[in-house]
């Protein structure tokens, strides 16, 4: 007769004990031998209810996801559990962090997990939305995951944009955002890029047609056999640029190359939680005359005054507006 710990109460528990299990074995706590005990891996791409997971003596293999099971994303930890149809995700560890996106009703949506940085590629051809790198940036401060901006096919811009791209690029560096140029085709800057993604895993995004994949492509000469191989794991053909994939550098580290986007959109936020997204605000909203200053409207603003006086760049605080207005 079955126990009714199998219910709702009992599942839960049971998925407790399954994270519990899979944070002492992902640390190497577990003496565990038995065959049919759990298992840990990472997980390389998602793809629809299947994974592709590495385990822990770097073997590759699909994974389904349990019904009930916590969706896993790319970078995610999780635990295995073997069935008569293969492996399953059982559940997902407990994440360091996590990079979403918003959906069309403006939820998060949850596309990476357990990031060092995140390494947003832009170029001159196709130009970069008027407010893209600046979302980029809020939300990674939201999610407090470090990063950085790569200017791609720097042979491609023109004299009317040269202008444009080199405040960008004086702004963000002035503020502590690494700023690096690059050009996929001519291997110019390949190895200033090397260098930022040499320790940890770092995530490229941006706009389709910048070069991400060119880069990855530059990162990892032999990916072209690295995909072939994943593809005879999974059957889902090469086209890994229609997901997040994750992959070993043969100089340390890792990437994930992901699919582009027109528009890069933030979830839904406050004012407030927005301009924690533009750190330079602060000591100057230390002097708005309200103390819950959205620096959008109010009299008084001490981030509108300095926007004015030229402490702080007026290209951000107007990105800022704008971003408030269609958040």
């Amino acid at each position: 007769m079955r126990s009714n710990a199998e219910g709702p109460k009992g599942t839960t528990r049971r998925r407790a004990g399954l994270v519990k299990w899979g944070m002492a074995h992902a640390q190497g706590q577990d003496d565990d031998d038995r065959s049919d005990a759990p298992s840990t891996g990472l997980v390389l791409a998602r793809y629809g209810r299947s994974c592709l997971i590495e385990t822990a003596d770097g073997a590759r293999s699909e994974a389904k996801l349990r019904k009930r099971a916590r969706a896993a994303v790319c970078g995610d930890r999780v635990v295995l559990e073997a069935t008569n149809d293969g492996a399953v995700v059982a559940d997902v560890l407990p994440r360091r962090n996590e990079f979403p996106r918003a959906d069309r009703q403006g939820r998060k949506q949850v596309i990476a997990a357990n990031l060092d940085r995140v390494v947003v590629v832009i170029a001159p051809q196709p130009e970069p939305t008027r407010d893209l790198v600046n979302r980029y940036l809020v939300a990674c401060h939201a999610v407090g995951v470090d990063a950085a901006v790569c200017l791609n096919k720097t042979d491609r811009i023109s004299d009317d944009q040269q202008n444009d791209f080199e405040e960008l690029a004086h702004v963000l560096s002035k503020l502590g955002y690494p700023f690096i140029r690059t050009c996929a085709k001519q291997e110019d800057g390949i190895e200033a890029l090397e260098t930022l993604v040499r320790e940890g895993v770092h995530i490229l995004v941006g706009q389709s047609g910048v070069g991400k994949s060119s880069l990855v492509d530059r990162l990892l000469p032999d990916r072209e056999l690295v995909t072939s191989a994943l593809s005879k794991t999974t059957g889902k053909g090469r086209h890994t640029t229609t997901r997040t994939t994750l992959y070993d550098l043969p100089g340390g580290g890792r990437i994930m190359d992901s699919p582009g986007v027109w528009e890069y959109g933030i979830w839904k936020m406050t004012p407030h939680e927005i301009a924690e997204g533009f750190p330079e605000f602060g000591e100057a909203a230390q002097h708005c005359r309200f103390a819950n200053c959205t620096h959008c409207v109010e009299p008084g603003c001490g981030v509108r005054a300095a926007a004015e006086e030229g402490r702080i760049a007026m290209s951000r605080f107007e990105s800022f507006q704008r971003i408030v207005r269609s958040a």
